[in-house]
């Protein structure tokens, strides 16, 4: 078979920068690096590219191995390649970024690898250019997310208002103020009140509510007066 002449050969690898809410907190999965160089150390959860299969392959296959989860969301976020990001060889990362409600998955966590949940803002350092990508990934999450219902991926399918604004919250950093977030975000139309309550918080508790995906489409415009500005591309 024909080949490239006088190329150099280049490893090239996945990492997936795994998002979830547990309804309080944004968190980050990560598992112990099994290798060398950092073994023991930190990581995303991370692996080569095979020769038979494409990086969108490679990103699920990797993260169903390390974690146990699958059919969750999953988006390409960007090729890191600085030549020096692996001491052992020279390895291209494409970076992934996922967002999943724990509660949905907490129990399909493989045990093998011993991944674990830290919350998102007392992370510990990770190896490599890691902390760069999951840097990265909250930039991008940011931007995207007052454009789609991204963060509907991080809520159970019935959620309450303190629920979306403790996320929101979380994923920008900042706080908004009770009163006006809900009458804001009810003014869209983009939520269904249903007729039940969560009970656990108040003694008047709070009613649940389902995303309008139709009126969402029509309407995102709408959500957007909610999103604190943000350039990240």
């Amino acid at each position: 078979m024909t080949k490239y002449q006088k190329q150099t050969r280049l490893l090239a690898a996945v990492d997936c920068i795994v998002f979830g809410f547990d309804g309080h907190t944004m968190r980050l999965l990560l598992i112990q690096r099994a290798l060398e160089a950092e073994r023991g150390k930190w990581s995303l959860m991370g692996g080569f590219v095979q020769p038979h299969e494409s990086a969108d392959e490679a990103a699920k296959r990797v993260l169903h191995a390390l974690t146990g989860l699958q059919g969750v969301y999953l988006e390409q976020l960007h090729t890191f390649s600085d030549p020096a990001r692996d001491p052992i060889e020279r390895t291209l990362s494409i970076a992934y970024f996922s967002l999943i409600d724990i509660s949905q998955y907490e129990k399909q966590l493989s045990e093998e690898y011993h991944a674990e949940w830290f919350d998102l803002s007392a992370a510990p350092r990770l190896i490599f250019d890691h902390n760069e990508m999951v840097a990265m990934a909250k930039e991008k999450l940011r931007y995207k997310a007052a454009l789609h219902p991204l963060l509907f991926e991080l809520l159970p399918k019935k959620f309450t208002l303190p629920q979306l604004q403790t996320l929101f919250e979380g994923v920008y950093e900042t706080k908004f103020d009770k009163r006006n977030f809900s009458r804001k975000l009810l003014s869209t139309g983009l939520l269904v009140r249903q007729a039940d309550k969560d009970m656990s918080a108040s003694r008047k508790g709070a009613f649940y509510y389902k995303l309008n995906s139709k009126n969402y489409k029509a309407k995102f415009q709408d959500f957007l007066n909610l999103i604190p500005r943000t350039g990240a591309r």
